[in-house]
């Protein structure tokens, strides 16, 4: 026996959960007359590691991230925008001229309209900020 073990210092093993694992364990302890400590208990996971995977499963955190991004999601042309392709405006690179506005919604979350002209880098960020 080693000296750490007689002393009584050896610290368990880390485990390292899958987002699957924390939704189910958070979603436990959702049902009706469902204990927290219980439950975690169970799993062998300090309490209040569960609050926080609950608050995280609440904000859609623990979805698994493959699913959120083959999502579709509705687009409407503008029959300005359909025009301006039909009668052949385009610019100097072979691009229809910029001279509308994009409007992007995520409901419960953000309304976004983009003008002509705008940075190209900003808006991707702005959208990437907003997908977290």
């Amino acid at each position: 026996m080693s000296v750490a073990e007689e002393a009584g210092t050896v610290r368990p093993v880390r485990r390292w959960r899958t987002l699957s694992e924390k939704r189910r364990i958070a979603e436990l302890t959702l049902e009706p007359g469902a204990s927290v400590s219980l439950v975690a208990r169970a799993h062998g996971v300090n309490a209040n590691q569960v609050f926080k995977w609950r608050r995280a499963l609440k904000r859609g955190e623990l979805n698994e991230p493959s699913a959120a991004s083959t999502a579709l999601l509705p687009v409407t042309l503008s029959s300005a925008c359909e025009a301006a392709i039909d009668t052949g405006e385009v610019g100097a690179k072979g691009q229809p001229k910029s001279g509308g506005a994009i409007h992007i919604e995520f409901p419960g979350r953000a309304m976004i309209s983009v003008e002509s002209g705008a940075d190209a880098v900003l808006v991707r960020s702005i959208l990437e900020s907003l997908r977290k």
